[in-house]
């Protein structure tokens, strides 16, 4: 049995995330592929990052971009080949930096074979998913909603039968409660891990663990969550994916999903001693701009809840050695610079706040494409600029539910999963470097945000390589502890990392305003240094009472 993995090596890691459709078009069919990849490798040694997780490339329909896989074996062709992405692991390879890739095991598209000899009455196939008859008045196997809106149900085939599916109908769920699909899975990762792949990312893996038993909810969509989310059994699905496949190698990085979790199952999923994963994505501090809970009754986002959201997890998960993957901006969320910042006046100094504030934390930093450069939400003007299955349907429900067309559109348009999908905006061009024709989907901001202006000229990019130097040399970062600071301050979002009698204090002010924070007694004059400051500012000692700019982030070593 192999060693496992030190928490410690992960706190040295930076993971950066590439959404390949997005990245850059080698070949101007205006879809980011391979080969453009390949021409950007430069460009991602600079950052000095250590891995790219990349969102599938599988084969695919592409009904919900990529998730809906009709082969795990092979490369789509949209993207290049299985040579491209042999060269593309090489060259990485070569210069350090490994290949995390996207594993979608909750569902495969209804195209993959798996499906279709279901479809064509095969009974081992068949067996692969949730396949159920109605109920006796006729009525759906369950009242489950898909997260795409909608009955969970679709009909199978010409048959009087159902399938689930919790997502888009061409996204049947996978019965994980059948050997043969643990053993489908744990052969996918081996034969990936054959191509030089040393990183895994589990998309949704936390609702693989629905009882085989259906049964209907109450109505509410919180308790319907806690039908198939975050059971027991996926803990024993993990575990023996681990032994079968990506944890005979201690080098492999695994990341989950989980979608509603808890810290406890957090803290097991990715306690070494457990052999399931080495992190886990959690989203709660991303769902502090819901409205009781829902994702498009916007309001300003909740910055209390946010700190003591962090705060919690990074206590727990550090008492309990659970490891957390840091982030705020993926291929699912809107641009956190557009969600939570005053971007007119002040956005290379969010940009800089905000990635002190997140990538100082305990844990593995992602680093979402475009975020070094400090790219922003698109400014669209009409639902037919969207291509996102999800927000096309939210558009239409919010409209249903009593929504005007305008209202409904200003909700998809602050949280569309299009938001953070736009094109990587290499210069001021036309189609923002990213292609010589028109691109799958528009870019709307480059000409003032590209990487081009800021490698030239930019301060984002600088001080995101800076905090990538720090996490890589710094053990109170990589390897300390943390400690929550001014949990009742209504402005700043503070802590300490210690290590002994060694300690880091990170200090970020949220807002666009000048404010006044007094320090706890114990890092009262103490002498130290400033070692990391986006307004450049130098201090002998932490004076008793400090005032931040806005949107000031300062992190002060002493020992």
């Amino acid at each position: 049995m192999s060693k496992k993995r030190d928490l410690s090596e992960l706190g040295k890691k930076v993971i950066y995330q590439i959404y390949p459709k997005s990245f850059y078009d080698s070949n101007g069919d205006g879809i980011g592929d391979i080969r453009g990849i390949i021409a950007k490798i430069d460009y991602l040694i600079s950052l000095n990052i250590d891995m790219i997780w990349f969102n599938p490339f599988f084969i695919s329909p592409q009904n919900d971009n990529g998730y809906d896989i009709a082969d795990y074996y092979n490369i789509d062709s949209v993207f290049g080949t299985m040579d491209d992405f042999e060269e593309l692991v090489a060259k990485l390879r070569a210069n350090h930096i490994g290949v995390m890739l996207d594993m979608v095991f909750n569902h495969c598209s209804t195209s993959h074979q798996w499906f279709q000899k279901a479809l064509a009455g095969n009974q081992k196939y068949q067996n692969y998913f949730y396949i159920r008859s109605t109920k006796k008045d006729g009525s759906l196997p369950t009242n489950w909603q898909s997260k795409f809106g909608g009955p969970a149900w679709s009909k199978f085939g010409n048959t009087d039968k159902f399938y689930l599916h919790l997502y888009d109908p061409t996204q049947a769920d996978l019965d994980w409660h059948n050997p043969d699909v643990r053993y489908e899975a744990a052969n996918i990762i081996n034969f990936w891990q054959k191509k030089g792949v040393t990183g895994f990312r589990f998309d949704v893996f936390n609702v693989t663990g629905k009882s085989e038993t259906l049964v209907n909810s109450n109505g509410d969509e919180a308790a319907e969550k806690k039908l198939y989310t975050d059971t027991p059994i996926v803990h024993k699905y993990l575990h023996e994916l681990n032994r079968a496949s990506f944890g005979q190698d201690s080098q492999i990085i695994t990341v989950g999903e989980m979608s509603s979790t808890t810290i406890a199952n957090s803290i097991d999923y990715t306690n070494p001693k457990n052999q399931e994963l080495s992190m886990v994505f959690t989203f709660h501090h991303l769902k502090v701009d819901y409205k009781n809970g829902d994702k498009w009754q916007t309001i300003p986002f909740d910055f209390m809840k946010l700190k003591e959201l962090l705060f919690s997890w990074q206590e727990s998960l550090d008492k309990g050695h659970g490891w957390n993957a840091l982030f705020w901006n993926n291929h699912d969320q809107p641009r956190a610079l557009s969600r939570f910042c005053n971007t007119q006046t002040y956005r290379i100094q969010s940009a800089q706040m905000l990635a002190t504030a997140i990538q100082l934390l305990r844990g593995t930093p992602f680093i979402y494409q475009g975020e070094e450069i400090g790219m922003l939400n698109p400014d669209y003007t009409s639902i037919e600029e969207y291509v996102d299955v999800e927000t096309k349907n939210a558009y239409h429900i919010l409209q249903k539910s009593g929504f005007s067309e305008n209202d409904a559109f200003l909700a998809v348009k602050q949280k569309s999963r299009d938001n953070s999908r736009t094109p990587m905006q290499w210069t001021a061009a036309k189609y923002a470097g990213f292609s010589h024709n028109k691109p799958w989907l528009a870019s709307t901001n480059q000409d003032t945000i590209n990487v081009a202006a800021e490698l030239d000229h930019g301060k984002i990019f600088k001080f995101y390589q800076k905090l990538i130097a720090l996490r890589k040399s710094e053990p109170l970062i990589s390897d300390g502890h943390i400690m929550p600071l001014l949990r009742d301050d209504q402005r700043v979002f503070a802590y300490s990392r210690y290590l002994a009698d060694s300690a880091l204090v990170v200090l970020t002010n949220f807002y666009d305003k000048t404010t006044t924070i007094e320090l706890p007694s114990k890092y009262k004059r103490r002498h130290g240094s400033v070692i990391l400051s986006n307004y450049n500012r130098t201090l002998g000692e932490l004076p008793r009472v400090l005032t931040l700019k806005p949107y000031e982030s300062l992190v002060f070593k002493f020992s």
